[in-house]
């Protein structure tokens, strides 16, 4: 995760860099439940409105959290699917929150309303993440639900009311690239406190859609749009928590943005992004499926290094025997291609592995997505196809 605000504070207040924090374990995002109320365009995770069976039980849930905890795992996102439709969902929130984790909660929003808020603010959530693909008839058409962007509000504004840390995450393809600045207006509107723009990545639903994917181009825009509002924010008084996700390039990108409009900063937030370190699936970001089923991130379903079921995930998430694994907790990382000849590999880490691995069966060939010019990652000579393939 990229955290555009983090960085962009630094350009009217800089503070001394701080010396580098080794997490304590990863960030592990749990697919509690696969199953969804919606079908939506570009779903890692494919669901449907259906029972999905084996999944974890209550039982099994709180011995993989025991783990977790033991391990040094500092957050749970829990995911879905919908995590709302899964009926234990609060039961186990709670027992996280007791047990000391930082809590998330990742929904689509539709079924956040006034039967179960007061039981969501009770846990006592440290955030609720809620997906909108655009505004109205656009988020409608992606989640392929009528009246979905209206449900979806409610719950956003349901969390407000009620204290909750709330935020709006997009997922741009060049089908709905023209709704970020509505989506930008919409966070300032409704006070939402945070808005993550996520790159489509080639995975599930987002696989079979990658030629719907945005241009480069697109998502230059995008994220200088993203810099301005940002900053805009800033000096209002107003700040956002504005984070990307999926393209590691965006740092290196905002790199070259500071040095065509703050040259005086940029020696200094290069040091703090250096430090930030880019890409890291299989080290600081972790995920467990519906099944109990371990992969390096997310975006990895196809991938599985272990079940919970067999193995604790403490024993499963430092084996370095598998190859995958071996390679993405090397420094550097065995790249190939312009991904290898990169300039700022530092701060990018070698950007989102699987990607280059969907399309080349690769997963050391150059991320397919990286938005850079051979000049702006510091190749003089562009590589040729063979080489990078």
């Amino acid at each position: 995760m990229f955290r555009i605000t983090h960085y962009l504070q630094q350009i009217d207040h800089p503070t001394p860099l701080k010396p580098a924090r080794k997490p304590s374990g990863p960030v592990v995002i749990w697919n509690l439940i696969r199953r969804c109320n919606l079908t939506c365009k570009h779903c890692y995770s494919i669901s449907a409105d259906t029972h999905f069976k084996g999944e974890l039980s209550t039982q099994e849930a709180c011995t993989v959290m025991d783990d977790l905890k033991a391990f040094g795992v500092p957050v749970l996102i829990l995911s879905g699917g919908e995590p709302l439709l899964r009926p234990d969902i609060f039961e186990l929130a709670r027992r996280a929150k007791s047990m000391g984790f930082y809590v998330g909660l990742s929904s689509n929003g539709t079924l956040i309303d006034e039967h179960n808020i007061a039981e969501i603010a009770a846990v006592g959530f440290d955030y609720v993440g809620v997906s909108l693909d655009g505004i109205g008839a656009t988020h409608d058409k992606f989640r392929r639900k009528e009246g979905a962007f209206d449900l979806s509000l409610e719950g956003i504004r349901l969390c407000k009311a009620h204290g909750i840390k709330v935020g709006v995450r997009f997922t741009m393809t060049q089908d709905n690239a023209s709704e970020l600045p509505l989506l930008l207006d919409l966070v300032d509107r409704e006070d939402i406190d945070k808005f993550y723009f996520s790159h489509l990545n080639y995975a599930g639903r987002g696989m079979k859609n990658r030629k719907d994917d945005a241009v480069f181009a697109a998502t230059r825009d995008a994220m200088d749009l993203l810099f301005e509002h940002c900053l805009k924010n800033l000096r209002a008084g107003t700040p956002k928590d504005y984070v990307t996700g999926n393209n590691d390039a965006d740092g290196v990108y905002l790199l070259h943005w500071l040095a065509k409009h703050y040259p005086t900063q940029q020696a200094h937030i290069a040091e703090m992004l250096q430090q930030w370190g880019g890409n890291s699936s299989g080290v600081n970001v972790a995920n467990i499926d519906n099944l109990g089923i371990v992969h390096p991130d997310t975006m990895w379903w196809n991938y599985p290094l272990g079940s919970v079921r067999e193995r604790p995930f403490s024993q499963i998430w430092p084996d370095v025997s598998d190859p995958l694994m071996a390679g993405l907790k090397s420094s550097p990382r065995p790249l190939k291609g312009r991904c290898a000849g990169c300039q700022h590999l530092a701060i990018c880490g070698g950007n989102t592995r699987v990607r280059a691995w969907q399309l080349t069966g690769d997963f050391w060939a150059e991320d397919p997505a990286c938005y850079l010019s051979d000049e702006e990652v510091g190749l003089s000579v562009p590589v040729p196809e063979e080489v990078s393939a």
